[in-house]
């Protein structure tokens, strides 16, 4: 009996308790009728709204375009209005308009030279026509000359002899003899600032037959780490 009792209770209990921790559900028509309020205009709505704030404070012409102050207006060179000025002065002294015309500029003073009707309102055929006379008279046709002769032609070619030799680098074809020939090469080809000028000397020196201050080491004939395969390529290129 005692069982039954309880039973009825320990549900009664747990049904209150899930109700007691279910969410509260807002009256669905009131919420409906605010919202709809707000979203009409309504009181609600407009006192939430917060006036908006301007993103510029250039001044704005009569198209809603921002005028360009004219230069010397004692406007910072670096504020909006300077940086436009000096646009409109750039493209009024770089013009290429004819003589004794303006350059064809926007509110804003920005080149619309690339918009056929603005550009029509202020080009004819005649002034066109006297632009390319003018731009023709100014050109110059310059005939091709010969290469000025190398000063200093009493200096070996290096270039020749790459291509009159074809044995690759590290081939012995001079004899060296000597002690510590590769150290002292390195010594000796630390005083050039390139391989090329280690070269020309070496040969101005009696090479490849003779090394006379030992920049050919393994007798290849080729001083220090010059190399003739680019010569070679270049040739052959």
């Amino acid at each position: 009996m005692q069982s039954k009792v309880r039973l009825p209770l320990f549900l009664g209990l747990s049904l209150g308790w899930i109700t007691a921790c279910a969410p509260q559900v807002p009256d669905s028509g009131a919420s409906y009728a605010a919202r709809e309020a707000e979203l009409s205009g309504g009181v609600a709505s407009a006192e939430r709204l917060t006036a908006p704030e301007p993103v510029s404070s250039e001044p704005l012409g009569a198209a809603g375009t921002v005028s360009a102050l004219p230069a010397g207006a004692g406007v910072a060179p670096d504020s909006p209005e300077g940086i436009a000025a000096e646009t409109a002065a750039v493209l009024a002294s770089s013009s290429t308009a004819a003589p004794g015309q303006t350059p064809v500029v926007a509110s804003s003073g920005l080149s619309v030279e690339n918009d056929f009707s603005a550009v029509s309102e202020n080009r004819t055929i005649q002034s066109d026509a006297a632009l390319i006379a003018e731009n023709r008279a100014r050109y110059e046709v310059i005939e091709p000359t010969a290469l000025p002769s190398r000063s200093g032609g009493s200096q070996p070619n290096i270039v020749a002899y790459a291509l009159s030799s074809s044995h690759p680098r590290g081939t012995q074809l001079y004899t060296r003899v000597g002690i510590n020939l590769q150290a002292r090469s390195e010594r000796k080809c630390a005083d050039y600032a390139s391989a090329d000028l280690a070269q020309i000397d070496f040969l101005a020196r009696g090479g490849p037959e003779r090394d006379r201050i030992g920049l050919d080491p393994d007798g290849d004939g080729y001083a220090c780490t010059w190399d003739p395969a680019p010569f070679r390529r270049a040739q052959n290129g």
